[in-house]
Parts: C-alpha cells; structure tokens; sequence
C-alpha cells in the first residue's frame, strides 16, 4: 500500500494495500499472520497522520474493498477450476469406454480361437462323427494313419536290410572265413556302429549254433564231418572261432578305448565305449578294468606291506588304562582320508561315464573295502594284540568309529547323487560293507568276553596288594562272622591268584604285563609277588581307586555300545553289571567292611581302652556304595531298558549289592554303639565310692573332674573324632544321638550309687558338666538333647539347701518318658536326694515326705 507525501492532497476515497493470488498460494500464509498484518498497517498509517488525525474513527472502507477484490478473484478461479475438471473427467469416460472396447473385441477374438482349436482337436480324434466338420476330421486322421503306415514300413524295410545284411555276413564267415561287412562297419567308428556290430555279432553266434553245430561239438544229425545230405560239402572254416576271435577283437578294441578316453576325461565317449560293452557282454570287462586298474588300487597295493606308523609312545599310551585313547593308528587314517576325497571324485567320474553308475559304484565300494581297507585295518589290530588285549579294544573302537564316520560322510555327500544324500541301494551297500569288516570281532560273545578278561586284569591288578594285605590280616578264628566272611575271602584269593597266573602267561605281551606291574605297583624285581611287603595304607579304601574303576568301565561300556548290536546291549551290559558287583562291591568294599566290622566284635568286651580307628573305612565305604548304585541305575540299568527280563534281574542284583554293603556299614556302627557304652560302663564302674564324700574341700578346688570322668571324657572326645570321619549328615546325627542316650542313662544310674556331702557335690558337678559339654560336642536331636541337659539338674540337688529341693520338687514329672522330655521323675528325685549325706536331716526329711 502506498500512501503520498504530507504535503500531497489526500484522495476521497483511501486506498487500501494491494494482493496477487501468490501472496495467497505461498506455503507460509497463515490467515490469522495476515489479518494482524493488515490492523497493524491500518494503525500505523493513522498514527502517521499526526494529532490532526488524532481523533478521525478508523475507516475500513479501504480494506472492504480490498477483500471484495479478493473474493472476486477467488469466485473467478473456482470457476475455471470446475471447468477444467469437468473436461478431464470427460476424457477419463471417455478413455474408460474405448478401453471396454478393446477388452470386448480382444475377448471375442480369443473365443473364437479356443472354439477354432476345439473344433481342430475334434476334427483328429472324432472323424467318424456325422457334423459338419466331418470331411475336415477324416482329413486329419487320413493323415494319422499314412504316418503311421509309413513308420511300420520303413521299420519293416530296415529288418529287411537288417536280415539281408546278416544273411550276407553269414555267408561271407561260413564261407570265406571272414567278416569282412562286419569289418568295414567297425572301421568305421562311432558309437552306433560299434553298438551294431556287437548285435550282429551276438547275432551270428546264435546261427552258428544253429546252422553250424559242429563247430559247437555237436552231433545234431552229423556223420564223420559231414551233415546229412550235404556229402558233398565239408565244413572248411569254424565259424564259432571266427566269431569268438571277433568278439574278442571287438572288446579289447572298445576296452582300449575306453582307457584312452579316460586317461583324456573324454566323458562322452567313455560313456558310449561303457553302453555298447554293456549290451556286448553285460559289462562286466569295462567294470572290471576301470575298477581294477585305477591307480588308487596300483598305488595302495605297493603300499599294503608297509608298517603301522605309530610310535612306541604312542602305543604305551594306547595300552594305558588311566590315559585318553590316542585315536585311530595314523596309516589307516590317511587311507580313510584318501578313501573319502577317491570315492567323492571318482563318483563325479562315474556318473558322467557310465549309464549303469550305480553298478560300477557298487563295485567300486567293494573293491575299496575289502581290499584296501580290511587288509590295512587287519594289520593295525594285528599289531594292537600284540601290545595288550586293552590296546587291541581301544584299536577296534577307533577304528570302527573314523570308518563309521567316513560311511556317514559319504551317504551325506551323495557320491553320484551329489547334492542329494545317498539312493538307498548305494547306503545298503555302504552299511554292509562297514559291517562286514568288523564282523569277524565282534560276532556272538567273543567281543564282550575281551572286554570283560580286559576288566577283569585291570581290576585284580588294581586290588593286588589290597588283597594280600587283607588276605594277610588277622582273621577271627570262629564264630558267626567268620562265616560270613568266607565268599568274600573266597572271592579276594581268587582274584589274586588269578592275577599272579596272567602274570607268568607265556601269552603275556611285555606291554601289557608292564602295565599290570605298574598298576598293581609291584616291581619287575620282585621274584616271589606273593611275598611282597605291603603297607596298612594299602588295605585302606579309598575313593580315588573307586573313581579309576568305574572311569575304565565307563570306557568299557561305552565301547560296548558302539560296537555290540543294539539287540546284545542289555545281556552285555549287564555281565559288565556283575563285573562291577563282584569286584568294587564285594572284594574292594565288603573287604573292608569286614574288616572293620570283625576289629569292632572282636572290642565289644575288651579290658583295655577300645581302638576305634576302624570308623573312618565306613565313610569311603557309603561313598563308593554311592558312586556304585549311581553309575548303575543312571548308566547301566537305562542300556537295559530294551530288554524287561534282563532290566529287572539288572535291579534286583544291583539292590542286592549296595543292601549289602549298607547292611554292613550299619552293623558297624551298632557294634561302635555297643564297643564304647560297654567300654563307658567298665570305666564308670571303676568309680571309688570316696570320690564324692571328700573330707578336704581344697583338694576339691585344685581338682577338675574326678579320674574316671577324665577318663571317660577323653576316650569320647577321640570317639568324636573318629565318629565324624565315619558318618556325617543326618547319618552322623542319629548316631550321635543314640550313642548319647546310652551314655546319658548310665551317667544318670550312676550318680543314684553314691553318696555325696556338700563338699563333694561340687565334685557332681563339675563331672555332670564335663560330661554333659562332651556329649553335647555331637550333633543330638532336640529330645536327646534335652536328656543330656537333665544330668545338669543331678549335681544341682547334692548342692542346694532344703527350701530349693522344696522349690524344685514341684516340677517333677510323672510316668514313663518323662527324663527323655526334659524333667525328673519323683522315684528319681527321691534317690538322689537319699544319696545326700544329709538326708537323715529335718529339712531334707521334709522333702521327702512331700513326695
């Protein structure tokens, strides 16, 4: 908006500010911006006026008609926007019905080829139908037929050449003696003249069986080398040798070129040399001279009396039973190697060369296994035996699991059908070779029996000098438990002797018999092995020994898992269960158990001090029991599941052996039970009726306990000891707390023999505590611990006046089991207070006649 200068003359009517159509279609404007825009001019330009204008009211004329313009403007676009829509909607309908009209004449014409196509494909197959179209159809098959006829004619005509050829070829060799057609068309080479001269070949045999059966050797209607009338001709020429030698001609010919075309990779005419054997003879020549001249074979057959690589440490490791296997003997892994990269490219070869691919690969399949491989695996299990029987199992596992893993490899490949696995006859073939070269090991029993021998070595080298320190060991002379003991010793002897005679084996490998040295730890030197000093740490369980046990038969079963059939495993392992039954649970724990269960019998009525350092074989003992019924219900027993007969007879021998073994841990311990009460009532009655009647109350100052509660003390606190290397857990407790009530009875009947003076109630006292802070060193249950703390209150009544005994009397219990819950009964609190030196007095007699 523009306004003239002050001096100017003012117009009638003001001008408002001017707008185009872009200040309106600008991204920016904002109708409320735009209306504050317009105010603020309008103000501004009135404050322009200066104070003349001061007071003129505010003219909106200007803007009114500024806005009128504007709308007139805006009317004007609307129209010719409603006219430019309303023309292109137009052209949209318009283009709509010319595009239905293309799709109407596009269908028809579609129509009307399908109906032209139906009427054709009628027209060939029906031409006898009676339509308009008839005459078109009968042309259709007329033409059908001459086809047709024209096909047979020259078929016919081809057998008529055919025959006229092998007529004239027959002729030519019984004749002339030659072959000379035959000749030109194999000079001719290719793949369809080869193939034909191997047909007319076969042909020419079978006539010459026929029409010349001389040359066969027979005497079909023949007299002195002439045919019945035909005197006058002789047969000059055999025709079965002519075409013999031809055949032979023929198929060293292909034969030699085949070699060729393989030394050349020419695939394509290997494999047409391979079709046209086929129909000669089968294929067996081309089969078996590509199988058997491949320089796989060549080279492996120079190499086939090489010895097996492994070094000696190596195979010290490998008959080593406490030392990982070391794998597969390195010579037969790299065959395995090169067997697999051998059958993945001469598969590809295979495919290409052969029509028949499956039937080469078969043979070639065989011929790998059972030559190359077999003879090498032979070797290494050969050499393996002559190290030790251990050696010779971990060989065979090995071995069995790379070649398994080599026949996975290569069903997974495919061989001819890479990518895809393997068709399932070249699987089978795979499958049954694999389990041929390993049959001759592991058929029937005679797998399982080398393990168990191999076991039953290790084990009896193991326990050697445990069984002759135990064999050596004192022995109860008669009675109960001797009987008992007699199938273990038995079964301890056995083993040891067995040992000793593997050792002077004349069939003993030097390996192997070093290793049962140095398991046994017995020394090459030592010349009478039965004689030899043994230590009393090496009659002592331990739950290493235990650990390498079941580790070498973990290793044993799973040998026999991957080696024995699936239908043999539960019989297998549950010969391998009686095994470990026989051996850790009867001659290693039971052994031991024995042992201590006949030192603690032999305690119960001795007169000297028991010595109670059997208890700490009862915790290694449970443990290995543990171990044992662990290995045996997760391992074993799940192996056996297939089998319900065998699984159940598994369980009951397992439940068998580890009641066993518990049942003579627990007799142990109550013989402990009955060793130390024994022992604690002999000490107590050693107890001098003086002891609580002193007369010089200084000595019963300087004085702790009296001897034989010192005694006692010290023997229980060794016991403690002791006891905690036996049992621990629940098991500790509940012999704890039974051991305690024992003791807590006779402590508690003791004390009702003395008398007792003031003075030496103090003595009561400091014996009932020793006592009670001994026990209480073991873990007792709430109710037998409460009985222990009741000795507490003994020494307490031979100490406090009348009133107190007064006092206490009213919390005396009634009836039986009242001691074990905490309180006195009146009968007992009646004795002790009778074995006061003051019960004869007025108060103490008060007491008493209260009760």
């Amino acid at each position: 908006m523009e306004r003239s200068g002050s001096g100017g003359s003012r117009a009638l009517f003001p001008k408002g500010p001017s707008f185009t159509i872009d200040d309106f279609s600008n991204k920016d404007f904002i109708v409320r911006d735009f209306v504050d825009d317009l105010a603020e001019s309008s103000l501004s330009s009135n404050r322009r006026s200066g104070p003349a204008s001061a007071q003129q009211p505010f003219d909106p004329k200007p803007l009114i008609r500024t806005f009128e313009n504007a709308l007139q403007g805006l009317g004007n676009l609307s129209e010719e926007l409603q006219a430019k829509e309303s023309d292109l909607l137009s052209q949209v309908r318009r283009a709509e019905i010319q595009h239905d009209q293309t799709l109407d004449t596009l269908g028809n014409k579609l129509d009307q080829s399908i109906d032209q196509f139906e009427a054709l494909d009628l027209t060939l197959n029906n031409p006898n139908e009676n339509d308009r179209g008839s005459r078109g159809e009968a042309g259709g098959n007329i033409a059908v037929q001459i086809g047709e006829k024209l096909e047979e004619l020259d078929r016919k005509r081809r057998r008529a050449l055919d025959a006229n050829f092998l007529i004239q070829c027959w002729l030519q060799v019984s004749e002339t003696g030659e072959l000379t057609s035959l000749q030109d068309i194999q000079r001719q080479g290719g793949s369809e003249n080869k193939v034909r001269c191997a047909v007319i070949a076969h042909q020419l045999m079978r006539i010459s069986q026929r029409l010349d059966p001389v040359s066969w050797g027979h005497t079909n209607g023949v007299r002195n080398g002439a045919t019945n009338g035909d005197d006058d001709i002789e047969r000059r020429h055999n025709t079965r040798e002519i075409l013999e030698k031809f055949c032979e001609t023929l198929e060293q010919d292909l034969l030699k070129q085949f070699n060729n075309s393989y030394r050349k990779q020419n695939f394509d005419d290997m494999r047409e040399c391979a079709k046209v054997l086929h129909d000669f003879n089968g294929g067996a020549s081309v089969i078996a001279v590509f199988v058997n001249q491949h320089q796989f074979f060549i080279d492996r057959d120079q190499l086939i009396t090489d010895e097996v690589t492994m070094d000696g440490e190596t195979w010290d490791q490998l008959a080593d039973p406490d030392s990982e296997p070391p794998g597969v003997e390195p010579s037969l892994q790299s065959l395995v190697d090169e067997v697999k990269i051998i059958m993945q490219e001469e598969s590809f070869i295979i495919k290409r060369a052969f029509p028949y691919y499956e039937t080469v690969l078969i043979k070639f399949i065989q011929r790998v296994f059972q030559q190359s491989i077999q003879q090498r695996l032979e070797m290494v299990l050969e050499k393996a035996d002559t190290i030790s029987s251990l050696a010779f199992l971990r060989s065979l596992h090995a071995s069995r699991s790379y070649i398994g893993a080599l026949v996975e490899d290569l069903k997974s490949h495919g061989l001819t059908e890479h990518p895809e696995p393997c068709s399932p006859q070249i699987s089978q073939t795979l499958d049954q070779q694999m389990e041929e070269l390993f049959v001759p090991y592991i058929v029937g029993n005679s797998y399982i029996e080398r393990e168990k021998r191999s076991l039953e070595e290790l084990f009896n080298s193991l326990l050697f000098k445990y069984n002759i320190y135990h064999s050596r060991r004192k022995k109860a002379p008669t009675g109960f438990m001797a009987s008992l003991a007699q199938q273990t010793n038995q079964l301890m002897a056995s083993a040891k002797d067995a040992y000793l005679e593997r050792l002077e084996s004349s069939d003993l490998t030097p390996t192997q018999k070093a290793m049962m040295l140095r398991v046994a730890g017995v020394q090459e030197t030592d010349k009478n092995k039965n004689e030899i000093e043994v230590s009393e740490s090496e009659g002592v369980l331990s739950t290493a020994t235990a650990k390498r046990m079941l580790t070498w038969l973990a290793e044993s079963v799973r040998r026999t898992l991957e080696l024995g059939s699936q239908s043999d495993t539960p019989k297998d392992v549950a010969t391998l269960l009686n095994l470990l039954l026989m051996n850790m649970g009867q001659v290693y724990v039971e052994t031991a158990l024995e042992a201590a269960l006949e030192k603690a019998t032999s305690q119960e009525n001795v007169r000297t001090e028991p010595d109670l350092s059997y208890l700490p074989s009862v915790r290694p003992a449970v443990t290995i029991g543990s171990m044992m019924n662990r290995f045996i219900n997760t391992v074993l027993i799940r192996l056996a599941e297939s089998n319900t007969t065998v699984r159940r007879s598994m369980e009951a021998q397992a439940k068998m052996g580890i009641e066993s073994i518990e049942k003579k841990a627990g007799s142990i311990m109550k013989s402990t039970v009955d060793v130390i009460v024994n022992w604690v009532s002999k000490s107590l009655a050693q107890q001098k009726k003086l002891d609580f009647l002193p007369k010089d109350e200084l000595s019963i100052i300087e004085s702790l306990q009296t001897p034989t509660c010192t005694s006692i003390s010290l023997f229980l606190s060794k016991g403690t000891r002791l006891i905690g290397q036996a049992v621990d857990g629940a098991n500790l407790e509940v012999f704890s707390s039974e051991l305690a009530l024992e003791i807590q009875r006779l402590v508690f009947e003791h004390f009702k023999k003395f008398k007792v003076n003031a003075t030496g109630g103090l003595m009561v006292t400091k014996d009932i505590a020793k006592y009670v802070a001994t026990l209480k060193e073991w873990p007792l249950s709430k109710d037998v611990e409460a009985a222990v703390e009741l000795l507490t209150e003994i020494g307490y009544l031979f100490i406090i006046g009348p009133e107190a005994l007064r006092e206490r009397s009213r919390n005396l219990a009634t009836g039986s089991g009242a001691a074990a819950r905490g309180k006195l009964r009146k009968a007992d609190f009646k004795a002790f207070i009778q074995s006061r030196d003051d019960a004869r007095t007025v108060g103490v007699q008060s007491v008493l006649s209260s009760l």
